[in-house]
């Protein structure tokens, strides 16, 4: 029979929602829209205030076990979907079928049961933004970003879940995740996945102290153990990598002064082999940076260091203090320090590093008015490039609708101006957004008007 979608008294749906919109231009030139004043391959590190619109919404299915006990299960299906454009298009200019249009996405579709079995014993499966802590005002969660397909259990102060990776991009230049297949008599290109193993323990010190501890294994399949492909263009020999980091975290800092909700957030990370990876404003060890060892097809010596310190400090009702350090430093396998040859005889940068640190002050002037001040450094060397730099101060009035004394209060209006200061070496290759559009630049500058705002 024709399924029909009826009420039932055994689930509930909750729905939320996470966006960002508004406008803004570039004063430098007439009726352009505006560009982030960031440089290139870093995302929203160095601050986030130029970011276009984005949207996403999610809705979770509550379903009640047939029998309700003391520990019964709890069980949760849950979708998210979030849209975005490619180019610097408003959403109301955009299409799926404009250039550079509206993009869809499905970054959670997973069902998950807690207390399964036992009290404390979470599984789940499917697809999932499965991560921790992020530094909100650089939009990076830093440390443990298992996101992606894949399944996991849950118990009590211990995590582990299994990841599947692969791509159909046949341009990239990480490890590629196809090869030839042979076995089906005609010679077709097929996918092979990462496995990415994770586990996570957490240790607590006290009532506010925590410390977890990361370990990560990644294994990319042989396919030239299949007859017939060993010698062919398409078809690169396995690897491997692993991980391994801590993070410290206390959510309670009051050292006398402080008031409630001040914490400080310290990690620091290590990937090796093809789990070196983490750039472009994403900390994701699949992401493998560098070239390829073009003797045996191997990452074997390539690795990575990822330190990361986050604070917020309330110190009273009028003012808070939000701050962050990231440093990134990246080898791949070539022994090249500059660019060097990767698969396909592509040529890559072998060796990046990257430093950034940033403040946000808030001073609270009524309940609804908040006056936002930022300040961004950030310095990014790739190969043997010369060092590119840049300096950021962005001063953001804002309507805290809520009417809501904290940085998290939301949704908000915020009235955006950023001025920013390049070196002469991020003129000269226009590394950033801003300067792609404008040319050379010595200073650049952002005028918006944007909300933000999020109901989970």
């Amino acid at each position: 029979m024709y399924q029909e979608i009826k009420k039932a008294d055994w689930f509930t749906i909750a729905g939320g929602s996470y966006g960002r919109i508004g406008v803004g231009w570039t004063p430098s030139i007439s009726s352009v829209s505006g560009r982030r004043l960031n440089l290139n391959r870093m995302g929203s590190i160095g601050g986030r205030m130029e970011e276009q619109d984005y949207l996403e919404i999610g809705l979770a299915f509550k379903v009640r076990p047939a029998k309700l006990t003391r520990d019964s299960t709890e069980i949760n299906i849950q979708f998210r979907a979030a849209v975005y454009t490619r180019g610097a298009a408003y959403f109301g200019n955009s299409s799926t079928s404009s250039v550079d249009g509206l993009t869809f996405v499905l970054p959670e579709l997973y069902v998950e049961g807690k207390n399964v079995l036992t009290k404390g014993l979470n599984i789940w499966v499917g697809n999932r933004l499965y991560r921790g802590n992020d530094v909100h005002i650089a939009d990076y969660f830093y440390f443990n970003d298992h996101s992606g397909q894949g399944f996991g259990i849950e118990y009590k102060n211990n995590r582990a879940s299994v990841n599947f990776v692969s791509s159909t991009d046949t341009t990239a230049t990480v490890p590629p995740y196809f090869y030839l297949n042979y076995l089906s008599g005609t010679p077709s290109l097929e996918i092979r996945n990462r496995i990415v193993y994770s586990y996570e323990h957490d240790l607590h010190f006290g009532k506010y102290s925590l410390v977890t501890f990361l370990g990560e294994f990644h294994r990319i399949g042989d396919p030239s153990d299949n007859p017939g492909t060993a010698n062919d263009l398409f078809s690169f020999p396995g690897d491997y990598g692993w991980v391994v980091g801590a993070k410290y975290q206390h959510e309670n800092l009051t050292y006398g002064i402080l008031k409630p909700g001040s914490f400080n957030q310290l990690a620091v990370r290590y990937g090796s082999g093809i789990a070196n990876g983490g750039d472009g404003g994403s900390s994701r060890t699949w992401e493998t940076f560098g070239a390829v060892d073009t003797v045996d097809f191997k990452f074997r010596d390539a690795y990575s260091w990822h330190i990361v310190n986050h604070f917020l400090l309330n110190f009273s009702t009028k003012f808070s203090l939000n701050g962050y350090v990231v440093y990134n430093y990246s080898r791949g396998a070539a022994e090249s320090s500059g660019e060097a040859t990767t698969y396909l005889g592509r040529t890559v940068y072998n060796q990046k590093k990257d430093f950034t640190f940033g403040l946000q002050g808030l001073n609270y002037i009524t309940d609804v008015f908040h006056w936002r001040t930022e300040l961004h450094y950030s310095q990014r060397r790739q190969g043997l490039d010369p060092w590119y730099r840049v300096f950021k101060l962005s001063f953001v009035p804002t309507l805290a609708l809520r009417g809501e004394r904290s940085v998290w209060s939301r949704p908000h209006i915020r009235f955006v101006y950023s001025i920013a200061r390049f070196n002469d070496a991020a003129q000269n290759d226009q590394f950033s957004p801003y300067l792609q559009l404008t040319g050379p630049k010595e200073w650049g500058h952002y005028f918006g008007i944007r909300a933000e705002w999020w109901t989970w």
